[in-house]
């Protein structure tokens, strides 16, 4: 975003983010998925969060906190696994000065309104509780895979 104009930044963060958020959001989804990770990636979330249920927790608590409008992340920090949420259409790879957090996005979960109020009005967690039934871990794990070179 550093090398966008000033006056275009705002319009390229909010429509760019946006674009990148949902397109990773829609492939790590599936009818049939869920369950929980295997091989390296099981392993990696284990080291960070504790447990694949500590780490669930930490994902949830990531987006049931995020006041307003915004993304849950699993993300790659520096070869690691870290769990945050963005404001808005912000996601780790904006960086630390604009999104708060900094690395390569592997799992996002949109918590915007837009994404689940028609089913769950304003259970958010409930929503969230949903999304592990539809997360493709494949997918998630061949993000990792591709984060970490």
């Amino acid at each position: 975003l550093a090398s966008v104009a000033d006056d275009k930044r705002g319009a390229v963060r909010n429509n760019g983010g946006g674009h990148a958020n949902h397109s990773l959001f829609w492939t790590v989804l599936g009818p049939g998925k869920g369950g929980a990770p295997t091989g390296e990636l099981a392993t990696a979330i284990d080291a960070a969060c504790g447990s694949f249920d500590k780490f669930k927790e930490a994902f949830a608590n990531a987006g049931a906190t995020r006041f307003g409008s915004g993304w849950a992340w699993l993300y790659v920090n520096q070869g690691k696994l870290a769990v945050g949420s963005t404001a808005n259409q912000d996601n780790p790879l904006m960086g630390q000065a604009i999104a708060g957090i900094e690395g390569t996005p592997i799992l996002g979960l949109d918590v915007w309104e837009h994404a689940y109020y028609l089913k769950y009005q304003n259970r958010r967690p409930d929503y969230i509780a949903a999304f592990w039934n539809v997360v493709n871990w494949d997918a998630v794990a061949e993000r990792f895979a591709n984060a970490k070179k």
